[in-house]
């Protein structure tokens, strides 16, 4: 058999890296669990026309045949995709079983994504994602976006990783805007905007004139809404300043205002009113949030969401939503490549309990069941060399302790310092310190 190539864009951590993204999705977890937010996954796939029904690229959707076999493709019911985020999925799920949920409906939902798109530093085709919403029946309270903020920033500060800004907008605004300055089409106008980081302003006014019918004055005022950008409420008065009135606009700027102030009485400097923040899915309709990490702004975003009111909706019931997703994988192959997350040692074992002879496995089984059993990450020597070699053996796996059985007592020796002390296996305690792996920044030798 040749030797097997990796497969661009599908990530596979080695141990220590999967420990930290286990450290990563407990903290995170912990956090959505405290807002309230109840646990959900969803399936895999969903029929193709509803991945793509809400102005998603069908180019970044994985179809699957129902038979390898199968040359003709899907069609039908067998018309199958992998899904490339969780919010459509989630709102499917809220349809189906709308009778059964309390609402307004928390939930997080940490899952595996997959999205056809070019692999590069940060992005994969193959990712985890742990996103939180909050959906409702008809109405749901705009002060959820403002807690929305909240929640991601709390989880973030509990890692170990570089401090992050939520760039926060609100598509009335834009819209609002837009309609006040005589756009006919402020979708077309939005989904221009969205891209003045990848192209700039002047390829931005010519694909306003192409898409939107801007005229050039129309399209000045569109990039100077665009420009402003304050970390408190004061983006209000410089977007008056531009003299343009619309009810939409005062939505919007009364919207963002309180999601600015109420990040700004929890976390000083969490967010920052942003406008030309426009996601450029068609599903938002309020508040929309990128975050990018401090140091790691060149790479985009690593936490983004939004409004949503009628992506989940049967007939005439409507349930309108506010979400936002962590990219889990994104985030943490940035910090990787950058060698800047650590994890005190490669494998969860504590203790390493030597082994005298073969005969004498037993004992040093009995040992290890002792020490599992009050929660001691342990394992058992995995041949009765000498105790040299055996010391080695946990030197290369990072193992702090090795435990010796004795006819006359056992002894266990923290291989670090040198230390060898009595003990008792329904007694000794590791320092609470080494009893799990540490995870942290690289610069701190953790």
């Amino acid at each position: 058999m040749s030797k097997p190539t990796p497969i661009s864009g599908f990530p596979e951590w080695t141990p220590a890296q999967r420990m930290i993204e286990q450290f990563v999705l407990d903290r995170i977890r912990a956090t959505f669990e405290l807002y309230g937010f109840a646990p959900l996954e969803t399936r895999s796939v969903e029929p193709l026309d509803q991945l793509l029904r809400k102005g998603e690229t069908s180019k970044e959707v994985y179809v699957l045949r129902r038979l390898q076999a199968d040359t003709d493709g899907p069609a039908g019911d067998d018309a199958l995709g992998l899904h490339f985020d969780l919010t459509v999925p989630f709102a499917r799920y809220v349809l189906e079983n709308a009778g059964k949920l309390q609402f307004p409906f928390r939930r997080y939902q940490i899952q595996k994504v997959w999205r056809g798109e070019r692999p590069q530093e940060g992005r994969y085709r193959e990712f985890l994602q742990a996103d939180i919403d909050i959906v409702d029946r008809d109405t749901l309270p705009a002060h959820y976006e403002a807690e929305m903020p909240l929640v991601i920033g709390d989880a973030l500060r509990s890692l170990p990783i570089p401090p992050v800004r939520i760039q926060v907008n609100n598509r009335k605004i834009c819209e609002g805007f837009y309609r006040g300055v005589g756009l006919t089409d402020p979708e077309a106008a939005l989904r221009a905007v969205d891209k003045l980081d990848k192209i700039g302003p002047a390829k931005v006014a010519e694909l306003l004139a192409e898409t939107a019918g801007a005229s050039e004055a129309q399209a000045k005022a569109c990039l100077a809404l665009a420009e402003i950008s304050a970390p408190d409420a004061s983006f209000a008065d410089a977007v008056r300043a531009l003299g343009v009135t619309d009810p939409l606009l005062d939505e919007g700027i009364a919207e963002l205002t309180a999601v600015v102030e109420t990040a700004a009485a929890h976390s000083p400097g969490l967010c920052v009113a942003d406008l030309r923040i426009a996601r450029g899915l068609d599903y938002y309709t309020g508040t929309v949030y990128e975050t990018q990490m401090i140091g790691y702004e060149r790479f985009g975003s690593v936490c983004s969401g939004g409004r949503y009111d009628n992506l989940a909706s049967s007939g005439n019931v409507r349930f309108p939503g506010v979400g936002i997703s962590i990219g889990v994988t994104r985030l943490l192959g940035l910090l990787f490549g950058a060698g800047a997350l650590s994890v005190s040692r490669d494998v969860p074992t504590c203790v390493l309990v030597a082994v005298t002879t073969e005969e004498e496995r037993p004992a040093s089984n009995k040992v290890a069941e002792a020490l599992r059993s009050r929660g001691v990450p342990t394992e058992v020597s995995p041949s009765a060399a000498k105790f040299g070699k055996q010391i080695r053996y946990a030197e290369r796996r990072g193992i702090p302790y090795v435990w010796f059985p004795g006819a006359e007592g056992d002894e266990v020796k923290d291989i670090r310092s040198g230390e060898q002390v009595p003990a008792a296996a329904g007694e000794w305690t590791p320092p609470r310190a080494d009893l799990k792996p540490l995870v942290g920044p690289a610069a701190a030798g953790v």
